[in-house]
């Protein structure tokens, strides 16, 4: 364990915040470049072309598992912690009711796409689930933490990560905005929990309500980037019924 973990590590949910200590300027510089080389792979990614973007993935995984590998925070300071999970469980509670919310005006307007069952629905979706963790994990456990570190103010790093989160869903009107939004509470109660296991549960629950409650078109199957560009509904069908996203 590096000596960044053991510090980390000994934090409790009330310890004192990264930004709270003093950051060396060499360390900051290599926060700022961790920033911008891991979000560069996963733009390169986003904006590449098929059968590119397969191999942007692999070099993306792999260069951000290194760049964790070299300054690792500890996966109690990244998140993965019991303290303050039941305080931090309402987040996910929220997340249902909005989602609900959701649904019942989805359902109203027409608009609402079911799975025919619970084994649909997990073949739907359970790959997505997934991935809005891994997505959760890279904002709070990468991304804001080492924002955190190299700003003074709080919510500069709060804004800074939420900004980059919502940029990764250009050109998509619709994921921009509202990924603007949650990334600026998610990161917001990251600072105040230090918990990510409910963050992630929202993230997925919210996640799957927009891709049962807004019609494919209008957001070209919840697509960024070049994907967003390239869309063709017509990709999306299959014996008369629209494939899940």
């Amino acid at each position: 364990m590096t000596s960044r973990a053991r510090e980390q590590a000994s934090e409790g949910a009330s310890g004192p915040p990264a930004q709270d200590r003093m950051v060396p300027r060499q360390s900051k510089l290599r926060d700022w470049t961790e920033i911008a080389v891991a979000y560069g792979l996963i733009m390169a990614v986003i904006w590449a072309p098929r059968p590119l973007q397969r191999v942007l993935w692999m070099v993306a995984v792999a260069g951000v598992a290194v760049l964790m590998w070299r300054s690792f925070d500890g996966w109690a300071a990244m998140g993965f912690r019991r303290e303050n999970s039941w305080r931090s469980l309402w987040i996910a509670g929220a997340a249902l009711a909005l989602a609900g919310a959701a649904m019942v005006i989805a359902a109203r307007m027409h608009t609402l796409l079911l799975p025919n069952g619970p084994q649909e629905f997990v073949e739907a979706y359970l790959a997505y689930a997934v991935w809005t963790g891994v997505q959760q994990f890279l904002l709070q456990g990468f991304f804001l933490l080492r924002f955190l570190r190299v700003f003074p103010n709080p919510w500069m790093a709060v804004t800074c990560a939420a900004v980059l989160f919502a940029a990764a869903h250009l050109p998509n009107p619709v994921l921009t905005p509202i990924t603007l939004l949650w990334g600026l509470a998610s990161c917001a109660l990251f600072v105040r929990y230090r918990n990510l296991y409910p963050l992630m549960l929202a993230h997925a629950i919210l996640g799957i309500a927009v891709a049962m409650t807004i019609p494919g078109h209008a957001d070209h199957n919840m697509r960024v980037g070049l994907g967003y560009l390239k869309y063709n509904p017509h990709h999306l069908y299959r014996h008369g019924h629209q494939l899940y996203r």
